[in-house]
Protein backbone atom coordinates (compact mmCIF):
# COMPACT_ATOMS: atom_id res chain seq x y z
CA UNK A 1 0.00 0.00 0.00
CA UNK A 2 1.11 3.31 -0.93
CA UNK A 3 1.52 5.68 1.96
CA UNK A 4 3.69 8.98 0.38
CA UNK A 5 3.73 10.46 -2.61
CA UNK A 6 7.49 11.05 -3.38
CA UNK A 7 7.83 14.34 -5.57
CA UNK A 8 11.37 14.79 -7.75
CA UNK A 9 11.14 17.55 -9.81
CA UNK A 10 12.90 18.25 -13.44
CA UNK A 11 15.72 20.23 -11.70
CA UNK A 12 15.97 17.60 -9.09
CA UNK A 13 17.62 14.65 -11.17
CA UNK A 14 19.99 13.62 -8.36
CA UNK A 15 19.95 10.62 -6.38
CA UNK A 16 21.40 12.33 -3.55
CA UNK A 17 17.86 14.41 -3.35
CA UNK A 18 16.73 14.52 0.56
CA UNK A 19 13.18 13.61 -0.67
CA UNK A 20 14.95 10.30 -1.87
CA UNK A 21 17.07 9.86 1.08
CA UNK A 22 13.92 10.27 3.53
CA UNK A 23 11.47 7.68 1.49
CA UNK A 24 10.97 4.01 1.95
CA UNK A 25 11.33 2.55 -1.10
CA UNK A 26 8.83 -0.14 -0.06
CA UNK A 27 5.79 2.03 0.60
CA UNK A 28 6.50 5.43 -1.67
CA UNK A 29 5.47 6.29 -4.81
CA UNK A 30 8.16 8.56 -6.94
CA UNK A 31 6.06 10.89 -9.06
CA UNK A 32 7.47 12.48 -11.68
CA UNK A 33 5.32 14.82 -14.37
CA UNK A 34 6.14 16.76 -18.04
CA UNK A 35 3.29 19.05 -17.61
CA UNK A 36 2.59 21.81 -19.93
CA UNK A 37 2.42 24.56 -16.62
CA UNK A 38 6.21 24.34 -16.55
CA UNK A 39 6.70 24.31 -19.92
CA UNK A 40 4.73 27.39 -21.23
CA UNK A 41 5.15 29.44 -17.76
CA UNK A 42 7.70 31.83 -19.77
CA UNK A 43 8.03 30.49 -23.68
CA UNK A 44 11.42 28.47 -22.41
CA UNK A 45 13.67 27.67 -25.65
CA UNK A 46 12.62 24.42 -27.03
CA UNK A 47 16.61 22.97 -26.74
CA UNK A 48 16.04 23.66 -22.74
CA UNK A 49 13.06 22.11 -22.54
CA UNK A 50 14.51 18.73 -24.87
CA UNK A 51 17.05 18.73 -22.10
CA UNK A 52 14.89 18.80 -19.35
CA UNK A 53 12.14 15.92 -20.52
CA UNK A 54 14.70 13.78 -21.73
CA UNK A 55 17.08 14.05 -18.47
CA UNK A 56 13.51 13.04 -16.88
CA UNK A 57 12.57 10.28 -18.94
CA UNK A 58 16.61 8.97 -18.40
CA UNK A 59 16.44 9.51 -14.51
CA UNK A 60 13.36 7.85 -14.03
CA UNK A 61 14.46 4.85 -15.64
CA UNK A 62 17.54 4.62 -13.29
CA UNK A 63 15.13 5.00 -10.35
CA UNK A 64 12.59 2.13 -11.69
CA UNK A 65 16.45 0.50 -12.28
CA UNK A 66 17.31 0.88 -8.65
CA UNK A 67 14.05 -0.63 -7.38
CA UNK A 68 11.88 2.59 -6.60
CA UNK A 69 7.95 2.60 -7.11
CA UNK A 70 7.36 5.53 -9.89
CA UNK A 71 5.30 6.61 -11.66
CA UNK A 72 5.83 8.72 -14.47
CA UNK A 73 3.36 11.12 -17.02
CA UNK A 74 4.79 12.22 -20.15
CA UNK A 75 3.64 15.53 -22.10
CA UNK A 76 1.00 13.96 -23.98
CA UNK A 77 -0.38 11.17 -22.15
CA UNK A 78 -3.94 12.24 -22.89
CA UNK A 79 -4.96 11.91 -18.90
CA UNK A 80 -1.83 14.58 -17.95
CA UNK A 81 -3.73 17.51 -16.15
CA UNK A 82 -0.98 19.81 -16.81
CA UNK A 83 0.20 21.05 -14.00
CA UNK A 84 2.41 19.50 -10.73
CA UNK A 85 0.03 19.99 -8.31
CA UNK A 86 -2.85 18.18 -10.54
CA UNK A 87 -0.48 15.52 -11.00
CA UNK A 88 0.10 14.92 -7.63
CA UNK A 89 -3.78 15.27 -7.25
CA UNK A 90 -4.46 12.34 -9.64
CA UNK A 91 -1.78 9.96 -8.15
CA UNK A 92 -3.29 10.94 -4.80
CA UNK A 93 -6.40 9.74 -5.67
CA UNK A 94 -5.51 6.54 -7.51
CA UNK A 95 -3.01 5.16 -4.69
CA UNK A 96 -4.95 6.41 -1.88
CA UNK A 97 -1.84 8.73 -0.25
CA UNK A 98 -2.70 11.66 1.54
CA UNK A 99 0.85 13.33 1.92
CA UNK A 100 3.66 14.59 -0.33
CA UNK A 101 7.50 14.21 -0.01
CA UNK A 102 9.80 16.45 -1.61
CA UNK A 103 13.26 18.33 -1.91
CA UNK A 104 11.96 22.05 -2.10
CA UNK A 105 11.29 23.33 -5.09
CA UNK A 106 14.18 26.31 -6.67
CA UNK A 107 11.20 29.14 -7.34
CA UNK A 108 8.23 30.29 -5.48
CA UNK A 109 5.49 30.15 -7.86
CA UNK A 110 5.64 26.43 -6.93
CA UNK A 111 6.10 26.34 -3.50
CA UNK A 112 3.50 28.54 -2.86
CA UNK A 113 1.33 26.49 -5.80
CA UNK A 114 2.13 23.31 -3.61
CA UNK A 115 1.68 24.80 -0.74
CA UNK A 116 -1.89 25.52 -1.26
CA UNK A 117 -2.69 21.19 -2.15
CA UNK A 118 -5.15 19.89 0.40
CA UNK A 119 -2.54 17.21 0.70
CA UNK A 120 -0.12 17.15 3.56
CA UNK A 121 3.32 18.36 2.18
CA UNK A 122 6.59 17.92 3.99
CA UNK A 123 9.26 20.47 2.19
CA UNK A 124 12.94 19.19 3.16
CA UNK A 125 16.14 21.35 2.55
CA UNK A 126 17.71 20.96 -0.77
CA UNK A 127 21.16 19.46 0.45
CA UNK A 128 22.48 19.60 -3.14
CA UNK A 129 24.10 23.30 -2.18
CA UNK A 130 26.92 24.24 -0.13
CA UNK A 131 24.91 26.66 1.99
CA UNK A 132 21.33 26.05 3.28
CA UNK A 133 18.79 28.49 3.26
CA UNK A 134 19.14 29.19 7.27
CA UNK A 135 23.09 29.24 6.81
CA UNK A 136 22.26 32.51 4.34
CA UNK A 137 20.43 34.27 6.68
CA UNK A 138 22.23 33.66 9.76
CA UNK A 139 25.06 34.85 7.47
CA UNK A 140 23.30 37.97 6.28
CA UNK A 141 21.96 39.07 10.04
CA UNK A 142 22.74 42.46 10.73
CA UNK A 143 24.86 42.83 7.78
CA UNK A 144 24.18 46.91 6.01
CA UNK A 145 25.83 45.26 2.85
CA UNK A 146 24.97 41.73 1.61
CA UNK A 147 28.46 41.82 -0.87
CA UNK A 148 29.22 38.09 -2.31
CA UNK A 149 33.18 38.50 -1.85
CA UNK A 150 32.12 38.06 2.09
CA UNK A 151 30.20 35.38 1.64
CA UNK A 152 32.65 33.37 -1.00
CA UNK A 153 35.21 33.76 1.49
CA UNK A 154 33.17 32.15 4.33
CA UNK A 155 32.34 29.51 1.62
CA UNK A 156 35.80 28.67 0.86
CA UNK A 157 36.71 28.24 4.38
CA UNK A 158 33.30 26.09 5.00
CA UNK A 159 34.33 23.82 2.31
CA UNK A 160 38.00 24.27 2.97
CA UNK A 161 38.58 24.44 -1.19
CA UNK A 162 41.69 26.65 -2.24
CA UNK A 163 42.82 26.69 1.68
CA UNK A 164 45.66 26.32 3.58
CA UNK A 165 44.54 26.53 7.30
CA UNK A 166 42.49 29.48 7.60
CA UNK A 167 44.31 31.08 4.67
CA UNK A 168 43.92 31.48 0.77
CA UNK A 169 46.39 29.56 -1.12
CA UNK A 170 48.52 31.98 -2.84
CA UNK A 171 47.94 34.76 -0.23
CA UNK A 172 45.20 36.19 -2.10
CA UNK A 173 40.89 35.59 -1.86
CA UNK A 174 40.26 36.96 -5.62
CA UNK A 175 42.30 36.94 -8.96
CA UNK A 176 40.20 38.91 -11.27
CA UNK A 177 42.84 41.26 -11.82
CA UNK A 178 44.53 38.35 -14.16
CA UNK A 179 41.61 37.57 -15.61
CA UNK A 180 40.61 40.00 -17.84
CA UNK A 181 43.07 38.99 -20.71
CA UNK A 182 42.54 39.40 -24.23
CA UNK A 183 43.11 36.61 -26.27
CA UNK A 184 45.69 36.43 -28.96
CA UNK A 185 44.82 36.27 -32.91
CA UNK A 186 46.05 32.44 -32.75
CA UNK A 187 44.33 31.48 -30.05
CA UNK A 188 42.43 27.85 -30.30
CA UNK A 189 39.29 27.19 -28.02
CA UNK A 190 37.95 23.65 -27.03
CA UNK A 191 34.46 23.71 -27.70
CA UNK A 192 31.99 21.82 -25.07
CA UNK A 193 31.74 18.05 -25.06
CA UNK A 194 29.23 17.13 -27.53
CA UNK A 195 26.64 14.01 -27.28
CA UNK A 196 24.36 12.56 -30.17
CA UNK A 197 20.54 11.81 -29.30
CA UNK A 198 19.70 8.85 -28.55
CA UNK A 199 16.41 7.07 -29.11
CA UNK A 200 14.97 8.25 -25.78
CA UNK A 201 16.16 11.87 -26.99
CA UNK A 202 15.39 11.43 -30.15
CA UNK A 203 11.66 10.60 -28.88
CA UNK A 204 11.61 13.97 -27.13
CA UNK A 205 12.90 16.00 -29.99
CA UNK A 206 10.06 15.04 -32.18
CA UNK A 207 7.52 15.77 -29.46
CA UNK A 208 9.17 19.33 -28.88
CA UNK A 209 9.32 19.99 -32.34
CA UNK A 210 5.60 19.74 -32.29
CA UNK A 211 4.37 21.38 -29.41
CA UNK A 212 7.10 24.10 -29.07
CA UNK A 213 8.62 24.99 -32.58
CA UNK A 214 7.16 28.71 -32.27
CA UNK A 215 8.90 28.98 -29.16
CA UNK A 216 12.20 31.34 -29.95
CA UNK A 217 15.33 29.03 -30.01
CA UNK A 218 17.09 26.62 -32.26
CA UNK A 219 16.67 23.14 -31.31
CA UNK A 220 18.64 20.79 -33.56
CA UNK A 221 21.49 20.28 -34.13
CA UNK A 222 21.03 19.11 -30.29
CA UNK A 223 23.76 17.97 -28.58
CA UNK A 224 23.42 18.15 -24.56
CA UNK A 225 24.39 15.69 -22.00
CA UNK A 226 21.36 14.19 -20.49
CA UNK A 227 22.55 11.76 -17.80
CA UNK A 228 24.61 11.73 -15.39
CA UNK A 229 27.22 9.53 -17.01
CA UNK A 230 27.51 12.25 -20.13
CA UNK A 231 27.75 15.27 -17.62
CA UNK A 232 30.65 13.41 -15.65
CA UNK A 233 31.86 13.27 -19.17
CA UNK A 234 31.46 16.77 -20.27
CA UNK A 235 33.31 18.01 -16.32
CA UNK A 236 36.13 15.77 -16.88
CA UNK A 237 36.40 17.00 -21.03
CA UNK A 238 36.27 21.00 -19.45
CA UNK A 239 38.53 20.43 -16.68
CA UNK A 240 41.41 18.97 -19.07
CA UNK A 241 40.70 20.94 -22.13
CA UNK A 242 39.51 24.41 -20.62
CA UNK A 243 40.21 24.91 -17.29
CA UNK A 244 43.68 25.72 -17.61
CA UNK A 245 43.18 29.59 -19.70
CA UNK A 246 39.44 29.69 -18.14
CA UNK A 247 40.61 32.65 -15.71
CA UNK A 248 42.56 34.49 -18.19
CA UNK A 249 40.00 34.76 -20.91
CA UNK A 250 36.84 34.53 -19.14
CA UNK A 251 35.78 38.05 -20.20
CA UNK A 252 36.77 37.84 -23.31
CA UNK A 253 34.22 37.85 -26.11
CA UNK A 254 35.12 37.06 -30.08
CA UNK A 255 33.09 36.99 -33.39
CA UNK A 256 32.07 33.16 -33.84
CA UNK A 257 33.44 32.10 -30.76
CA UNK A 258 30.52 31.00 -28.73
CA UNK A 259 32.69 28.92 -25.80
CA UNK A 260 35.88 30.11 -25.20
CA UNK A 261 37.21 28.86 -22.37
CA UNK A 262 33.94 28.26 -20.86
CA UNK A 263 32.68 25.37 -19.02
CA UNK A 264 29.15 25.52 -20.03
CA UNK A 265 28.04 22.79 -17.19
CA UNK A 266 25.78 25.11 -15.55
CA UNK A 267 22.51 23.71 -17.05
CA UNK A 268 23.79 20.30 -15.66
CA UNK A 269 24.92 21.40 -12.30
CA UNK A 270 21.17 23.22 -12.20
CA UNK A 271 19.27 20.29 -13.39
CA UNK A 272 20.94 17.96 -10.76
CA UNK A 273 23.38 15.59 -13.10
CA UNK A 274 26.24 17.39 -11.29
CA UNK A 275 26.79 18.72 -7.62
CA UNK A 276 28.59 21.71 -6.97
CA UNK A 277 31.34 20.28 -4.75
CA UNK A 278 31.80 17.57 -6.81
CA UNK A 279 32.58 19.99 -9.73
CA UNK A 280 34.83 22.22 -7.91
CA UNK A 281 36.83 19.65 -5.89
CA UNK A 282 37.68 17.96 -9.61
CA UNK A 283 38.57 21.22 -10.75
CA UNK A 284 40.99 21.76 -7.68
CA UNK A 285 42.76 18.34 -7.79
CA UNK A 286 43.62 19.83 -11.56
CA UNK A 287 44.96 22.65 -9.62
CA UNK A 288 47.00 20.54 -7.03
CA UNK A 289 48.07 18.44 -9.93
CA UNK A 290 50.33 21.31 -11.98
CA UNK A 291 47.28 21.29 -14.51
CA UNK A 292 45.59 24.00 -14.08
CA UNK A 293 46.76 27.36 -13.10
CA UNK A 294 45.70 29.00 -9.71
CA UNK A 295 43.69 32.22 -11.09
CA UNK A 296 41.57 30.00 -13.03
CA UNK A 297 40.71 27.38 -10.42
CA UNK A 298 39.85 30.59 -8.22
CA UNK A 299 37.78 31.81 -10.63
CA UNK A 300 35.63 29.09 -11.91
CA UNK A 301 35.41 27.80 -8.06
CA UNK A 302 34.50 31.18 -7.14
CA UNK A 303 31.89 31.35 -9.62
CA UNK A 304 29.89 28.21 -7.87
CA UNK A 305 30.78 28.22 -4.27
CA UNK A 306 30.26 32.32 -4.42
CA UNK A 307 28.23 33.46 -6.57
CA UNK A 308 26.18 30.66 -7.17
CA UNK A 309 25.40 30.24 -3.67
CA UNK A 310 24.95 33.50 -2.96
CA UNK A 311 22.43 34.28 -5.87
CA UNK A 312 20.05 31.52 -4.54
CA UNK A 313 20.78 32.54 -0.98
CA UNK A 314 19.72 35.98 -2.41
CA UNK A 315 16.40 34.88 -3.77
CA UNK A 316 15.50 32.90 -0.97
CA UNK A 317 15.63 35.97 1.80
CA UNK A 318 13.99 38.57 -0.32
CA UNK A 319 11.00 36.33 -0.75
CA UNK A 320 8.08 35.85 -3.88
CA UNK A 321 7.93 39.93 -4.28
CA UNK A 322 12.00 40.24 -5.47
CA UNK A 323 11.01 39.53 -9.52
CA UNK A 324 8.27 42.35 -9.24
CA UNK A 325 10.94 45.43 -8.04
CA UNK A 326 11.96 48.23 -10.35
CA UNK A 327 13.98 50.83 -8.49
CA UNK A 328 14.56 52.51 -11.74
CA UNK A 329 11.21 53.15 -12.50
CA UNK A 330 11.97 51.39 -16.37
CA UNK A 331 8.86 51.02 -18.67
CA UNK A 332 10.20 50.52 -22.00
CA UNK A 333 9.29 47.14 -23.76
CA UNK A 334 11.95 44.90 -24.42
CA UNK A 335 13.29 45.69 -28.32
CA UNK A 336 12.64 43.35 -30.94
CA UNK A 337 15.85 42.61 -31.57
CA UNK A 338 15.63 40.47 -28.48
CA UNK A 339 13.77 37.88 -30.18
CA UNK A 340 16.19 38.02 -33.03
CA UNK A 341 14.70 41.27 -35.10
CA UNK A 342 17.40 42.61 -37.36
CA UNK A 343 19.91 45.12 -35.68
CA UNK A 344 23.09 47.36 -36.83
CA UNK A 345 24.41 46.94 -33.58
CA UNK A 346 27.06 43.41 -33.83
CA UNK A 347 27.90 42.64 -30.24
CA UNK A 348 23.99 42.60 -29.90
CA UNK A 349 23.32 40.76 -32.89
CA UNK A 350 25.86 37.97 -32.00
CA UNK A 351 24.80 37.95 -28.77
CA UNK A 352 21.39 37.29 -29.36
CA UNK A 353 22.29 35.16 -32.33
CA UNK A 354 24.33 32.90 -30.08
CA UNK A 355 21.13 32.59 -27.24
CA UNK A 356 18.99 31.74 -30.14
CA UNK A 357 21.20 28.78 -31.56
CA UNK A 358 23.04 27.60 -28.02
CA UNK A 359 20.17 28.75 -25.26
CA UNK A 360 23.56 29.96 -24.14
CA UNK A 361 25.83 33.01 -23.54
CA UNK A 362 28.66 33.23 -21.44
CA UNK A 363 28.03 35.60 -17.98
CA UNK A 364 30.09 38.85 -20.03
CA UNK A 365 27.60 38.40 -22.91
CA UNK A 366 24.67 38.24 -20.30
CA UNK A 367 26.34 41.19 -18.82
CA UNK A 368 27.67 43.73 -20.65
CA UNK A 369 25.79 43.73 -23.86
CA UNK A 370 22.30 42.59 -23.96
CA UNK A 371 21.44 43.22 -20.21
CA UNK A 372 23.72 46.53 -20.72
CA UNK A 373 22.20 47.44 -23.19
CA UNK A 374 18.75 46.78 -21.75
CA UNK A 375 19.40 48.30 -18.03
CA UNK A 376 20.68 51.64 -20.30
CA UNK A 377 18.14 51.84 -22.69
CA UNK A 378 15.51 52.10 -19.52
CA UNK A 379 14.02 48.57 -20.43
CA UNK A 380 10.92 47.30 -17.76
CA UNK A 381 12.77 44.78 -15.88
CA UNK A 382 10.44 42.58 -16.03
CA UNK A 383 10.44 41.85 -19.26
CA UNK A 384 13.72 41.32 -19.14
CA UNK A 385 13.79 39.11 -16.28
CA UNK A 386 11.40 36.87 -18.33
CA UNK A 387 13.42 36.82 -21.70
CA UNK A 388 16.75 35.69 -19.37
CA UNK A 389 14.32 33.41 -17.41
CA UNK A 390 13.38 31.90 -21.07
CA UNK A 391 16.22 31.92 -23.44
CA UNK A 392 18.53 30.46 -21.62
CA UNK A 393 19.20 26.39 -20.96
CA UNK A 394 20.45 27.24 -17.49
CA UNK A 395 17.85 29.44 -16.30
CA UNK A 396 15.73 28.66 -13.13
CA UNK A 397 14.31 31.80 -11.47
CA UNK A 398 16.44 31.14 -8.04
CA UNK A 399 19.92 31.54 -9.94
CA UNK A 400 18.31 33.99 -13.09
CA UNK A 401 15.98 36.47 -10.76
CA UNK A 402 19.10 37.92 -8.75
CA UNK A 403 21.82 37.79 -11.89
CA UNK A 404 19.03 39.76 -14.03
CA UNK A 405 17.25 41.85 -11.63
CA UNK A 406 20.36 42.63 -9.18
CA UNK A 407 23.28 42.37 -10.62
CA UNK A 408 22.45 43.62 -14.45
CA UNK A 409 19.33 45.31 -14.29
CA UNK A 410 20.04 46.83 -10.77
CA UNK A 411 16.25 46.72 -10.23
CA UNK A 412 16.16 45.53 -6.26
CA UNK A 413 18.26 49.20 -5.63
CA UNK A 414 21.84 47.86 -5.00
CA UNK A 415 21.67 44.66 -2.61
CA UNK A 416 23.11 42.29 -5.14
CA UNK A 417 25.40 45.56 -7.25
CA UNK A 418 26.97 47.70 -5.65
CA UNK A 419 26.34 50.11 -8.62
CA UNK A 420 24.69 49.82 -11.65
CA UNK A 421 26.88 47.70 -14.52
CA UNK A 422 26.53 49.87 -17.11
CA UNK A 423 29.22 51.37 -19.77
CA UNK A 424 29.64 52.91 -23.03
CA UNK A 425 30.99 50.90 -26.24
CA UNK A 426 35.15 51.10 -25.35
CA UNK A 427 34.09 47.96 -22.56
CA UNK A 428 32.80 45.79 -25.04
CA UNK A 429 35.84 47.12 -27.53
CA UNK A 430 38.26 46.31 -25.26
CA UNK A 431 36.96 43.05 -24.39
CA UNK A 432 36.05 41.89 -27.78
CA UNK A 433 36.62 41.79 -31.82
CA UNK A 434 32.63 42.88 -31.65
CA UNK A 435 33.35 46.68 -33.00
CA UNK A 436 35.90 45.81 -35.58
CA UNK A 437 32.79 44.31 -37.74
CA UNK A 438 29.75 46.58 -36.46
CA UNK A 439 28.19 49.45 -38.49
CA UNK A 440 28.45 51.91 -36.16
CA UNK A 441 31.36 53.38 -34.84
CA UNK A 442 32.61 52.93 -31.23
CA UNK A 443 35.29 55.69 -31.20
CA UNK A 444 32.75 58.16 -32.11
CA UNK A 445 30.69 59.94 -29.27
CA UNK A 446 27.81 62.08 -31.29
CA UNK A 447 26.28 61.69 -35.04
CA UNK A 448 24.52 59.17 -36.32
CA UNK A 449 27.39 56.51 -36.87
CA UNK A 450 28.38 57.03 -32.95
CA UNK A 451 28.37 53.85 -30.60
CA UNK A 452 24.44 54.16 -29.34
CA UNK A 453 26.51 52.76 -26.19
CA UNK A 454 28.48 55.94 -25.76
CA UNK A 455 25.01 58.30 -25.95
CA UNK A 456 23.39 55.74 -23.58
CA UNK A 457 25.57 55.17 -21.03
CA UNK A 458 25.52 59.44 -20.33
CA UNK A 459 22.44 59.56 -20.77
CA UNK A 460 21.37 56.96 -18.11
CA UNK A 461 23.82 58.80 -15.81
CA UNK A 462 22.32 61.93 -16.54
CA UNK A 463 18.02 60.79 -16.08
CA UNK A 464 19.19 58.93 -12.84
CA UNK A 465 22.01 61.69 -11.49
CA UNK A 466 19.37 61.99 -7.97
CA UNK A 467 20.25 58.19 -7.71
CA UNK A 468 24.15 58.16 -8.10
CA UNK A 469 25.44 60.97 -7.72
CA UNK A 470 26.65 60.39 -4.37
CA UNK A 471 27.73 56.69 -5.04
CA UNK A 472 31.50 56.48 -4.44
CA UNK A 473 31.87 54.21 -7.39
CA UNK A 474 30.16 56.70 -10.17
CA UNK A 475 32.26 59.31 -8.78
CA UNK A 476 34.81 59.86 -11.57
CA UNK A 477 32.08 59.36 -14.08
CA UNK A 478 29.84 61.83 -12.67
CA UNK A 479 32.86 64.57 -12.66
CA UNK A 480 33.77 63.46 -16.52
CA UNK A 481 30.26 64.21 -17.31
CA UNK A 482 30.39 67.73 -15.93
CA UNK A 483 33.74 68.85 -17.29
CA UNK A 484 31.91 68.40 -20.41
CA UNK A 485 31.61 71.66 -23.01
CA UNK A 486 27.58 72.01 -22.29
CA UNK A 487 27.35 71.82 -26.04
CA UNK A 488 28.67 68.75 -26.15
CA UNK A 489 26.56 67.22 -23.52
CA UNK A 490 23.57 68.67 -25.09
CA UNK A 491 24.22 66.58 -28.34
CA UNK A 492 25.28 63.49 -26.45
CA UNK A 493 21.71 63.86 -24.76
CA UNK A 494 19.77 64.48 -28.29
CA UNK A 495 21.51 61.79 -29.55
CA UNK A 496 20.36 59.45 -27.15
CA UNK A 497 16.72 60.45 -27.00
CA UNK A 498 16.68 60.12 -30.80
CA UNK A 499 17.80 56.36 -30.95
CA UNK A 500 15.69 55.97 -27.74
CA UNK A 501 12.96 57.13 -29.96
CA UNK A 502 13.51 54.81 -32.58
CA UNK A 503 13.68 51.92 -30.01
CA UNK A 504 10.05 53.45 -28.98
CA UNK A 505 9.13 53.05 -32.92
CA UNK A 506 10.44 49.28 -32.94
CA UNK A 507 12.73 50.46 -35.76
CA UNK A 508 15.74 48.95 -36.49
CA UNK A 509 18.83 50.08 -34.98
Amino acid sequence: MVTRLILVLGDQLSESLTALASADKARDLVIMAEVAAETEYVAHHPRKIALILSAMRKFAARLRAMGWGLAYTRLDDPENTGSVSGELLRRASETGAVEVLLTTPGEWRLIQELQDLPLAVRFLPDARFVSRRSDFRNWAKGRKQLRMEWFYREMRRKTGLLMEGDRPVGGKWNYDMENRKVPPKDAVFPVPMRFEPDAITEEVLACVEERFGEHFGTLRPFWFATDRVQALAALDHFVSKALPWFGDYQDAMLTGERFLNHAAISVYLNIGLLEPMEVCRAAEAAWRAGRVPLNSVEGFIRQIIGWREYVRGIYFLEGPGYTTRNFLEHDRELPPLYWGADTRMHCLAEAVAQTRDEAYAHHIQRLMVTGNFALLAGVDPQQVHEWYLAVYADAFEWVEAPNTLGMSQFADGGLVASKPYVSGGAYINRMSDYCKRCFYDVQAKTGPNACPFNALYWHFLDRHRDRFADNPRMGNAYRTWDRMDETRRRQIIADASAFLEKLERRETV
